[in-house]
């Protein structure tokens, strides 16, 4: 029996909300008053009911629940790539690439890629998130194409970030091992539509499916984020199986007890006091960059223009990724004296992985001796607990989420949360959380750049526009 099967286990592993530090008991007149949070229910739990009754649209809910056979397939492609590969490389942006890199990051050595081979539990990891020249050629000397495997992620097939790093990929790959190239390149992409899945076709290429209704941003537990993961040795079932045990915790339909809904009811009442700012600050660096990818979901999700009546509301609050204690000495200064524009969300483990003494050394200086026989992990919780309690004092809100242990149980948990929190936020402020219509005129002006066929008119628009004022440029 696998450990995340035993009821006991998974109850030791619940992530924990403590929200004292929003609330105006704790923080003055400024934080939030628990008869605002009364006055709110009956919009909760309206809120609630909407989730529930649009579970079955919600494709990405279904994730954990539904992809047994596709855990099969992947388990079994990521030996193989395991087997004949000293490196994976990854070809994808937006949520194609920040939850790989996010969950790599947490449930990975620290230093995998410097690892020696036998110490790796799988090949070297590369994900290609941008288009920098530079980056793209730098790249080349560091793998052997006949030891790389390229995984192309874009659901729509036409994301032109990526389409053009096929495009590099597959002329590197056939300069290197000729007519060979197909057995190094693995799709995912939708099952019927766009580029991608025709030239996966045409070629018999691998190719893995982005269920229907799977955004990118909520993406991360279907093939997109689960084959490099598994390439990498990490147990993606016990990560599904997280996400369902955090998806059964936020079933309650009291979002006074429900960690995704009261997080999210937070953040809702936090904007309307002109909080438009959400600071996500882990202070275990496993997690640093599950900030990219919560940043994403957040932004994309929330920051929309129109509400789904149809009326402007120019929602959203802009993520800020910060990362204790690193940003102690360089972001703190501004969240406990600057402007009360910001909702801190504080990120702590109960135990760290391994533990790590500080020496003695110095003693006949009190103002070193004095960390000596404490412990790296005693030092970090201190910083923590003094963070939260100067951000506190200072009256601005703050709230924490503590993981027992960063495993895949709880990363499963943690992401599932934070897609819950995005979701039950979009339903209280009334728009569509699963869209980016803001996105799609920065890809039409693009397209339009490049000469792609059916754009003209963006193009003569582009043309169009004002000529450059040079008072303006200096």
């Amino acid at each position: 029996m696998k450990r995340f099967e035993n009821r006991e286990w998974r109850d030791s592993m619940r992530l924990r909300v403590d929200y004292n530090n929003m609330m105006q008991e704790f923080v003055g007149m400024r934080g939030i008053g628990a008869a605002m949070l009364a006055e709110q229910r009956p919009q909760y739990e309206a809120a609630a009911l909407r989730m529930e009754e649009k579970r079955g649209e919600m494709k990405w809910r279904q994730l954990p629940f539904s992809q047994s056979e596709v855990v099969h397939q992947i388990l079994e492609t990521a030996a193989w790539v395991r087997r004949n590969c000293d490196a994976f490389v990854v070809l994808g942006i937006g949520g194609s690439a920040l939850g790989p890199i996010a969950v790599q990051q947490a449930l990975s050595h620290l230093r995998y890629n410097d690892l020696p081979a036998a110490k790796r539990s799988g090949p070297k990891l590369y994900v290609e998130d941008n288009i920098d020249p530079e980056r793209m050629a730098s790249l080349m000397d560091v793998i052997d194409p006949a030891r790389t495997v390229f995984n192309v992620i874009t659901k729509s097939g036409s994301t032109s970030e990526t389409m053009s790093q096929l495009l590099w990929a597959t002329d590197f790959l056939k300069n290197a091992v000729g007519d060979a190239w197909r057995e190094h390149v693995i799709a995912t992409t939708d099952a019927e539509k766009g580029n991608l899945i025709k030239i996966a076709k045409e070629n018999d290429l691998r190719t893995f499916f982005v269920p229907d209704g799977v955004g990118g941003r909520f993406s991360e537990l279907c093939p997109v984020g689960l084959l490099a993961a598994a390439v990498c040795g990490i147990d993606i079932e016990e990560l599904l199986a997280g996400a369902a045990y955090m998806d059964a915790l936020c079933s309650e339909q009291d979002a006074l007890k429900n960690p995704a809904y009261i997080l999210a009811a937070l953040e809702v009442l936090a904007m309307k006091q002109g909080c438009n700012i959400s600071v996500l600050m882990p202070y275990v660096d496993s997690l640093r960059f599950m900030s990219d990818w919560y940043a994403q979901l957040w932004a994309e999700s929330l920051g929309k223009r129109y509400a789904c009546s149809g009326r402007e509301i120019y929602a959203g609050q802009t993520p800020v990724k910060a990362l204790g204690v690193t940003d102690q000495h360089s972001q703190v200064q501004l969240y406990t004296e600057g402007p009360f524009d910001k909702v801190i969300t504080f990120l702590g483990v109960d135990r760290y992985r391994v533990e790590v003494p500080i020496p003695h050394a110095y003693d006949h200086i009190p103002d070193v001796a004095f960390l000596s026989g404490h412990t790296f992990n005693e030092l970090i919780k201190a910083e923590q607990a003094a963070t939260e309690y100067a951000v506190c004092k200072s009256g601005h809100m703050s709230k924490t989420i503590t993981l027992p242990e960063v495993n895949a149980f709880t990363i499963g948990e943690l992401i599932c949360l934070f897609e819950l929190q995005t979701a039950f936020a979009g339903e209280l402020l009334g728009l569509n959380a699963f869209d980016q219509p803001g996105v799609e005129e920065g890809k039409k002006a693009t397209y339009a750049l490049l000469g792609k066929p059916g754009f003209a008119a963006k193009k003569a628009e582009l043309d169009a526009r004002p000529a450059r004022d040079m008072r303006y440029q200096v």
